[in-house]
């Protein structure tokens, strides 16, 4: 019975140990195998989405393809829901998540985060006319996307809204057009992507209201300290030579879809 205590015991070391090596090796074995495989969003404009000649691109997407050219190694794309963002980088399906991830306390004890490279806040998609004020959506339904920060934010900000939580954008967006909910919320780069897909959009508007700001960072798994690392150096780099300027003008710069100022500074964490 005591070797067998003993076997357990040792087991259940080597497992941590084992595990321990793999999250703190990424870098090396992305570097062994040649290719790093990053877990992104494949139907969220402008951060992941097939264009109209069935290329999957985006501002995420050109982030990894820099930290691959930094890097000296090919590039594997993964497409990851919101739910399923940070299991797949946790179990090992994907090497990091480039996809529209914001820094939370409670993901910040699942996962490591880069630098940031993108801040957003929280806004609301809604009939026209209805809503101007973040109070106006007091004890409003609101309609959420499993697997996001939105309901966090919307019980901190508007504690009174009910909340009802969907698979994804689109039945969320569905319950909208029904009644179901008065609103649907997220980050407003992703409603304004969700909204010019919108074939009856003239019907609904994302009124000035904001509840957040939030910033975004590639995750890396927890303890991973030579890949964070790397990829920290690579965003200063990008930023300290244009680069990142180059991407965030491709994206949203003038004239394009999703115009904004860049409301971030290099080396913001």
């Amino acid at each position: 019975m005591k070797k067998f205590v003993l076997f357990v015991v040792l087991m259940l070391v080597f497992s941590i140990t084992a595990g321990t090596v793999r999250a703190s090796d990424t870098l090396t074995e992305i570097k062994r195998k040649g290719v790093m495989v990053v877990g992104v969003r494949d139907a969220l404009p402008p951060f992941g989405y097939f264009n109209n000649e069935g290329q999957l691109v985006g501002y995420d997407l050109d982030y990894a393809k820099a930290i691959a050219r930094e890097l000296k190694v090919k590039l594997k794309f993964v497409a990851v829901s919101a739910d399923s963002r940070i299991p797949r980088l946790v179990n090992g399906d994907v090497d990091i998540i480039v996809a529209c991830l914001s820094k939370t306390a409670e993901r910040d004890k699942l996962v490591d985060f880069s630098l940031t490279y993108f801040v957003n806040g929280q806004r609301f998609i809604a009939r026209k006319g209805l809503f101007k004020y973040p109070r106006d959506f007091a004890g409003k339904t609101v309609g959420l996307a499993k697997g996001t920060t939105a309901g966090e934010v919307l019980a901190r900000e508007i504690p009174s809204a009910v909340q009802r939580q969907y698979d994804d954008y689109s039945a969320a967006l569905t319950a909208l057009r029904k009644g179901e909910v008065d609103a649907v919320s997220t980050d407003e780069v992703i409603l304004k992507g969700l909204y010019l897909e919108m074939p009856d959009k003239e019907r609904f508007e994302i009124p000035p209201a904001q509840i957040s700001g939030e910033t975004m960072g590639i995750a890396v798994r927890e303890g991973d300290a030579p890949i964070l690392a790397a990829i920290n150096k690579i965003l200063m780099k990008l930023e300290k030579s244009g680069e990142a300027d180059r991407i965030y003008a491709t994206w949203f710069g003038p004239g394009t879809s999703f115009e904004r100022v860049k409301n971030f500074n290099r080396g913001m964490r």
